[in-house]
């Protein structure tokens, strides 16, 4: 998975054949920490922080189906802080 590097951009990738959409502003940091925020939504922050880097919505073509929208995240993320 190769994302582009400015911390401006937010970047979205589907992974069909596993489900999953990432977004990520800029690109993911070793040191950056993960924690599921949510049932099947993994958020990534700054270690240093906490501002929020990325998501990952696992099973996301369940969770954007028309039954299901739309698709509530934590309340502690923002677009604004991603």
């Amino acid at each position: 998975m190769k994302f582009m590097s400015s911390k401006n951009v937010l970047n979205f990738l589907y992974d069909k054949e596993a489900d999953v959409l990432y977004v990520s502003k800029g690109s993911p940091s070793k040191t950056d920490t993960s924690d599921e925020e949510k049932d099947e939504v993994v958020v990534r922050r700054d270690h240093k922080t906490s501002e929020v880097r990325g998501l990952t919505i696992i099973n996301f073509s369940k969770k954007a189906s028309n039954k299901t929208l739309p698709i509530n995240l934590p309340a502690d993320i923002s677009l604004e802080s991603v």
